[in-house]
């Protein structure tokens, strides 16, 4: 038996619509439905009421419910933090969008952001409901992000991160230190299964992390400038090495203490981390493929 077709439901802020199963069961009422399937979203009378429900044919659903059936919602958080900064296009062409990624600005919608994000924000601007990023950058980490325009293609794309055939460059700004440099450091990182799971731990082991580590330039208030080139992706990889050099990055919460949630969350100290350059040989056309941004100043 095929899979149904999803229907062709417009983008709303850059968000797509997300789809929801009706089983066989005891709700009354769709909002019923919604509310324990959904329970963090408060507003499913509201939202049925001003058709932002909708079936297969794009027509708004009823009050009454009905099962064996799928229904489509925009995901909308009334609470989500306006991020400051705007993204840059810095190419586009009939396969690929690179964009250049403000601090704070997440990648995919996730907790509290969902129009707020560099993908929404993205397809809201340029109508482009297929966009996909191939890889990803932390919501606190600038710079450069891939997209790929076309679902046919963006498997290759996948593939090139995933067997490490990407060539990335960062800058970073983090307490000044004799070296010796450039070294390549080479660390074992696991997440740990405690509370602080958000940071990696360097342990014995294999190692799963290789950084090339040169210093650029030295700063003032003993500080500098670092250019990182990653040879593997681990989570937080960067900032975990650093760490374990004794150099966490200006600006960052997680690493060498993780600091509390702040909700709202601020704005005004951010992560001296920015992706600044990203090559590889393109899949689909055989292309060099090398894009850049400028280095920026320690804030």
């Amino acid at each position: 038996m095929s899979r149904p077709r999803k229907p062709e439901l417009p983008l709303r802020e850059g968000v797509a619509a997300s789809a929801v199963f009706c089983p066989p069961g005891p709700w009354a009422t769709t909002a019923a439905f919604l509310a324990e399937r959904l329970p963090r979203v408060d507003d499913w009378a509201e939202r049925l009421a001003r058709g932002d429900v909708v079936d297969d044919d794009g027509r708004a659903v009823q009050e009454a419910y009905q099962p064996n059936r799928r229904i489509y919602y925009w995901r909308h958080l009334a609470t989500e933090p306006d991020v400051p900064g705007a993204e840059r296009i810095v190419f586009q062409d009939e396969h690929l969008l690179v964009a250049d990624k403000p601090h704070f600005l997440p990648v995919t919608p996730s907790g509290l952001y969902a129009r707020q994000t560099l993908m929404a924000r993205l397809r809201h601007r340029t109508g482009l409901a297929d966009l996909i990023p191939v890889h990803r950058l932390d919501r606190e980490t600038a710079g450069l992000v891939v997209f790929s325009l076309k679902p046919a293609e963006r498997d290759a794309y996948h593939r090139l991160f995933r067997e490490r055939e990407v060539e990335k460059v960062y800058d970073a700004i983090a307490p000044w230190s004799e070296g010796p440099w450039p070294r390549v450091v080479r660390h074992r990182l696991e997440e740990p299964d405690t509370e602080q799971f958000l940071q990696m731990q360097v342990v014995a082991g294999e190692p799963n992390a290789e950084t090339h580590i040169a210093l650029v330039e030295r700063l003032d208030g003993g500080l500098a400038r670092y250019e990182l080139r990653p040879h593997t992706g681990a989570r937080h990889q960067l900032r975990a090495q650093m760490n374990a050099l004794g150099l966490a990055l200006v600006g960052d919460r997680v690493y060498p203490l993780l600091q509390p949630h702040e909700n709202p969350p601020r704005f005004d100290a951010p992560l001296q981390l920015i992706a600044r350059e990203i090559a590889f040989t393109d899949p689909i056309t055989g292309e060099p493929r090398r894009f850049s941004r400028a280095t920026i100043a320690a804030t």
